[in-house]
């Protein structure tokens, strides 16, 4: 799973496997190591639970969003790409939450495994 964030948005990209462990466990989580005692953990949760809104969190655990069951049975459809929300602030500003398939780069990549990806689109052909 990968997590960027830039701003007020975050952004956590999951692979084949991921969506099927969310799917079936309601739970995905990675990290990141920064040294002894600094471990950033980052997660996605489903919950069962009426709402129908993506939430984001943050505590000494780590960055966790919520996303309604329902939500992750649309998004496991071949062609729904991804899960946006938006969750407001005290402030009234906003976070972006954006929960995408994680898809093979049109350019591969020798330093990273694609091999449990979603087929790219674009490299479809849509000609056949």
């Amino acid at each position: 799973m990968k997590l960027r964030i830039l701003g007020n948005s975050v952004r956590f990209r999951v692979s084949q496997a991921e969506l099927a462990q969310l799917t079936g466990t309601g739970q995905v989580e990675d990290s990141v190591e920064f040294g002894p005692g600094a471990r950033l953990v980052y997660r996605l949760k489903v919950t069962d639970e009426a709402a129908d809104a993506i939430a984001a969190g943050y505590d000494r655990h780590g960055v966790s969003v919520v996303l309604p069951r329902a939500l992750i049975d649309l998004w496991q459809q071949p062609d729904e790409v991804s899960l946006c929300g938006e969750q407001p602030l005290p402030d009234g500003t906003s976070l972006k939450i954006l929960v995408e398939k994680d898809f093979t780069c049109l350019v591969p990549r020798e330093d990273e495994d694609q091999s449990n990806l979603f087929p790219n689109p674009a490299l479809s052909d849509t000609n056949a």
